[in-house]
C-alpha cells in the first residue's frame, strides 16, 4: 500500500512539473544555504587555526606598548634588548625556545629585478620559534650570528619574485648599501591569519640588522616558544613579572609591554567565525520556512483542485487514514526532492568557493543529513494540514464539486 502510495505522489508530482519545481524551490535554496554557509564556516575556522599554527607552536609574542596589532601604542614605550632576552632565557622555566626579532622594510635587487619586502633581524632559534622549515640550504652558523655577517635566508616569495624557478642559493642579493649572500631557502606557508604573505620575508643575523639597516641596539619583538604542556598562564605571569621588574614598573603603574598568546588568538577567532557561521546558517535556514509554506499553500490548492477525485475514492470504500496518507506522502516527496536538489547544489557551491577563498573543503556528512532530514521533516509539518483536509471532505459534498 505504501509503495502504490509513492507512486500516486510522484505521478502527480510528475503531472505538474513546473508548478512541482517552483514549489520546492524555497527547500532548494533554504537547503543549499545552510549546508554552504556551515561548510564554509567550518573551513574558515580551520584556515584560521592553520595559519595561526604556522606562526609556532605554544608560541608567545612579547612587545612594547599595550595594544596589540598595527596601530598599537608602543610610541613612548621602550623596545627590548639582548639582556632582556637573555634574562627570559634563564628565568623563565618551561620554555623551547627564545628569539629576538627585529625588522625593516627595504627594496631587494637581484641582477634587473628588485622586490619591496621585509627584513627580518634574528638567529637561529627564531626558525624553530615560529615554526619555519628548510626547503633549501642552510641556517646561520655561531660565527654567522656572532660576527654579523652579511648572510641572509630568503622567502619563497622573495625567491618567486626575483629569481623565478632559479636556485637562490650561493646568489648575492643587494639590500641598501651592501650584498647579502643567500645560504638558505624556507619552505612556504603561504598568507597569514592576517591576510599577509608569510613568506615574504628575508632572515638576516640580528646583528646585521642592527648595525646595518636600523643603526641601534633595539629589538622589536621577542619570540617566546613553550614546551608542549607547559603551563601558558603560570608562563606569561612568570614573564610579567621578569619585565615589570626589569623595566622599574612600580605596583600602580600600567604595564608598557603586551604578552600576546597565539593559542589564544586561536580560539578567539575561531569562536567568532563560529558564532558567524551559526547566525548565518540561522537566516539561510528561515528560507526553509519559506519553502515550508509554500508546499502548504500548493497542497491546500492541490486538495481544491482534485475534490471529486477524494471524493470518488471516499465513496468506494478508501479511508480518511489512507487519503491522508496520499497527500501527506506528496508533500514529504516534494521537500525531500528539494532537499536532495539543494544538498548537491551545495556541494558545488562548497567545493567552488572554498578554492575561490583559498580554504579548505571539509566535507561534513553531519550537516548533510540534518538538513535533507530537516527538510522532510517540513514535508510532514507543512502537508499535515492540507492531508488532513483532503481525508475530512464529506464524499457526497465532494461528489457534487465542480
Amino acid at each position: 500500500m505504501s509503495w502504490n502510495t509513492l507512486l500516486l505522489a510522484l505521478r502527480e508530482i510528475k503531472r505538474n512539473l513546473l508548478r512541482s519545481f517552483l514549489t520546492i524551490l524555497g527547500i532548494v535554496i533554504g537547503v543549499s544555504a545552510v549546508i554552504t554557509m556551515v561548510t564554509l564556516g567550518n573551513g574558515a575556522t580551520q584556515a584560521v587555526s592553520d595559519q595561526i599554527s604556522s606562526l609556532g607552536s605554544n608560541l608567545l609574542m612579547l612587545r612594547p606598548g599595550q595594544r596589540l596589532g598595527p596601530a598599537r601604542d608602543s610610541a613612548g614605550s621602550p623596545n627590548f634588548k639582548i639582556a632582556d632576552l637573555e634574562a627570559i632565557e634563564s628565568q623563565v622555566s618551561s620554555l623551547n625556545a627564545v628569539a629576538p626579532r627585529t625588522s625593516s622594510s627595504v627594496t631587494l635587487v637581484y641582477g634587473s629585478e628588485n622586490w619591496s619586502s621585509t627584513i627580518t633581524g634574528s638567529n637561529n632559534a627564531y626558525f624553530s620559534a615560529a615554526n619555519w622549515r628548510l626547503a633549501e640550504g642552510r641556517f646561520f652558523n655561531d660565527t654567522e650570528v656572532h660576527a654579523g655577517k652579511a648572510v641572509c635566508v630568503i622567502g619563497a616569495t622573495v625567491r618567486k619574485e626575483l629569481y623565478g624557478q632559479q636556485n637562490p642559493i650561493g646568489s648575492e642579493i643587494r639590500v641598501k648599501q651592501f650584498s647579502c649572500e643567500v645560504i638558505g631557502l624556507l619552505t612556504a606557508k603561504g598568507q597569514g591569519a592576517m591576510g599577509m604573505d608569510q613568506d615574504d620575508l628575508v632572515v638576516m643575523p640580528l646583528r646585521t640588522v642592527q648595525r646595518r639597516l636600523t643603526g641601534n641596539q633595539d629589538i622589536g619583538t621577542i619570540l617566546i616558544s613553550m614546551k608542549d604542556g607547559a603551563n601558558t598562564e603560570k608562563v606569561i605571569q612568570q614573564v610579567k613579572e621578569l619585565m615589570r621588574e626589569r623595566r622599574n614598573i612600580s605596583e600602580n603603574e600600567d604595564d608598557n609591554f603586551s604578552i600576546m598568546d597565539t593559542k589564544e588568538i586561536a580560539q578567539t577567532l575561531s569562536g567568532t567565525i563560529s558564532t558567524m557561521t551559526g547566525l548565518l546558517g540561522a537566516v539561510a535556514a528561515v528560507s526553509l520556512l519559506v519553502g515550508g509554506i509554500g508546499i502548504m499553500n500548493i497542497m491546500l490548492v492541490s486538495v481544491t483542485e482534485r475534490t471529486r477525485e477524494i471524493g470518488i475514492r471516499l465513496a468506494i470504500g478508501a479511508l480518511e487514514k489512507e487519503v491522508l496518507m496520499q497527500f501527506l506522502t506528496e508533500a514529504v516527496a516534494l521537500s525531500a526532492m528539494g532537499g536532495l536538489i539543494g544538498v548537491f547544489l551545495a556541494a558545488i557551491a562548497c567545493y567552488v568557493l572554498s578554492s575561490l577563498m583559498h580554504i579548505p573543503f571539509l566535507f561534513n556528512p553531519a550537516i548533510n543529513l540534518l538538513a535533507f532530514g530537516f527538510s522532510a521533516a517540513i514535508g510532514v509539518i507543512f502537508g499535515y494540514v492540507p492531508a488532513r483536509r483532503a481525508a475530512q471532505l464529506n464524499p457526497i459534498e465532494a461528489l457534487r464539486h465542480e
